[in-house]
């Protein structure tokens, strides 16, 4: 397989879209293709000039927004490796990366730049600043004069105008060669940086053009929600849309689902990648409420009528998305089924995908006209898929996968790499699944949450989780075992109990109903003791999977 640079096409994209608008920060200012050049431009200037050479780390720490993508283009087309920070990660996990990874530079957002301590990371050589590139901490003086005499420097390198011919970025990586560096966890001990190489980002811009290529057009809108030193916001929320010339709008605050919806309508993108929580909660509060009454109910039941309201519940939640969409893709995390019903009820163009961070991240999709509901797709363009399992269609085994899109390994920790690449190159996944005979891939969990039962069954909590999540009042879930009992651990609805007057010898009288239904419809060995309330909202991931091993026994 031929691999082009992944730079040239970032410097095509910028030259052919030379005046379209390209980053915009929601409800503030917009860059249009030339003026990411031309920042780009002085970022690399900066860098030359402060001693950072190619194949230097440049960490990023900060809230989604347009200096957040053009520090990342600009450390990529410069020659030097990404290294993309979650910002809701605590000041320690953010010391532990920058020093793990060895990171020269580091970009800090207007909040992370408050709570992390430069002493605690001796190796830097510089903060810069994300909303305006000035310097937060300087420790060379090489770094200092780059920066105060920048423009000085970009007037006397381009004296007239800073035109289309002047964009030539380095492209002579090989598709080896390493990008960026990815982290899973800051904990230390726990720290996985990623390694992905030029492969990996072409290879899913190259599925994405694949699948995406003929529904979306240059001067489309995207909203990017999902925060971008995550992968899968990373890949399809920016890289994907920026190198087909699209315009990304950022969601530069923590996002509400009032904000979400807000942005969504005046917005109006033309695809729109989620994890479930998200599309979830818009359902459950925003559709939900005008269509579960007695009289929608009838009619849903009426043959005559029925396919009539079904188009026009469609209609209904399709504009509550802006109108303009082709698909939704979600990912992430386990999609409840309730939701998913419902959606596939009304014929609404959504599909779920599957990835991880190791594959930078697509492992699986289709589109929303062939998926599968409760699949997770079939594997993706490039990619291959295989159930580690004597009988994948009905014995749950790992998920293995192997193609451009796998990462070279895992930084600094080759026994961690070992475990996760066999000698043949496949990825092994942690995931447990079936795949039917037509490739349609079935997630069951994760492998390290499987449970076993008394008598050797076993037992995955995120299905019982999926149904117990329909439940009434039921805001989220999770299932543990505690001897050779499970015991649900549920976080109540406290703004719909309230809505209902209802006090806490309600909550626990409902959630004990919930309990028997619930028991009715599992087999015996996945049956649940006792439910557990929980106050407060379960600690998440930022891709808002809920962190399980805090709440085990």
């Amino acid at each position: 397989m031929e691999i082009p640079s992944f730079n040239a096409l970032i410097e095509k994209s910028i030259i052919e879209n030379w005046y379209r608008d390209a980053l915009t920060d929601y409800k503030g200012k917009t860059l249009q293709y030339h003026d990411v050049a031309r920042k780009i431009e002085k970022l690399h200037i900066m860098f030359e000039n402060s001693g950072v050479t190619k194949g230097d780390k440049i960490a990023l720490c900060g809230r989604n927004c347009a200096n957040w993508a053009v520090a990342y283009l600009a450390t990529l087309t410069y020659g030097a490796i990404a290294v993309p920070i979650l910002h809701e990660f605590t000041a320690e996990q953010i010391h532990n990366i920058v020093n793990h990874s060895d990171a020269k530079i580091l970009f800090t957002g207007d909040v992370v730049s408050t709570i992390i301590d430069p002493t605690k990371m001796p190796a830097l050589e510089g903060i810069i600043y994300i909303p305006d590139y000035s310097l937060v901490l300087s420790r060379t003086d090489k770094l200092t004069y780059a920066r105060e005499h920048l423009n000085e420097m970009f007037g006397k390198k381009y004296p007239k105008y800073f035109r289309q011919e002047h964009v030539h970025y380095y492209h002579e990586e090989s598709p080896e060669q390493l990008a960026l560096i990815n982290y899973t966890s800051g904990t230390t001990g726990f720290s996985k940086g990623v390694m992905l190489p030029y492969r990996a980002l072409w290879s899913n811009y190259d599925f994405a053009l694949h699948v995406l290529g003929k529904e979306i057009k240059a001067g489309d809108n995207i909203i990017s929600i999902l925060p971008m030193a995550h992968m899968y916001g990373m890949a399809f929320e920016f890289t994907f849309e920026f190198l087909y010339g699209c315009h990304v709008f950022y969601l530069t605050r923590i996002p509400s689902p009032a904000i979400i919806a807000q942005a969504f309508a005046e917005v109006k993108p033309r695809i729109i990648i989620a994890v479930p929580l998200i599309i979830e909660k818009i359902i459950r509060k925003k559709v939900f409420p005008k269509i579960q009454n007695n009289r929608m109910r009838l009619l849903l039941n009426m043959p005559v009528v029925s396919k009539k309201v079904r188009e026009k519940i469609c209609e209904q939640v399709y504009q509550s998305f802006g109108g303009k969409l082709y698909e939704i893709i979600i990912g992430g995390a386990a999609f409840n089924q309730e939701i998913e019903s419902f959606l596939k009820q009304i014929h609404f163009p959504y599909t779920v995908g599957y990835g991880a961070t190791e594959c930078a991240p697509i492992i699986c999709y289709r589109d929303c006209y062939s998926f599968v509901q409760g699949s997770c797709g079939q594997q993706a363009y490039h990619m291959e898929v295989r159930i580690d399992s004597t009988d994948p269609v009905n014995i749950p085994g790992e998920i293995l996968t192997k193609g451009p899109n796998v990462m070279l390994g895992y930084y600094k920790n080759e026994e961690a790499t070992r475990q996760a690449l066999d000698a043949e190159g496949w990825f092994h996944t942690g995931d447990l699944g079936l795949m039917d005979a037509d490739g349609n891939v079935f997630i069951k969990g994760r492998s390290k949450n499987m449970l076993l039962s008394s008598n050797g069954q076993n037992i995955y909590p995120e299905e019982i989780e999926d149904k117990l999540n329909s439940m009434a009042l039921v805001s989220e879930s999770i299932v543990i075992q505690e001897g050779e009992k499970l015991v649900g651990l549920v976080h109540p609805d406290y703004d719909e109990a309230q809505s209902l007057g209802l006090n806490k010898e309600d909550i626990a009288s409902i959630m004990e109903q919930n309990r028997q239904q619930l028991n009715e419809i599992m087999p015996s060995y996945s049956k649940v003791s006792a439910m557990r309330i929980h106050e407060e909202e379960f600690e998440k991931t930022p891709k808002k999977s809920i962190k399980r091993f805090l709440y085990q026994p």
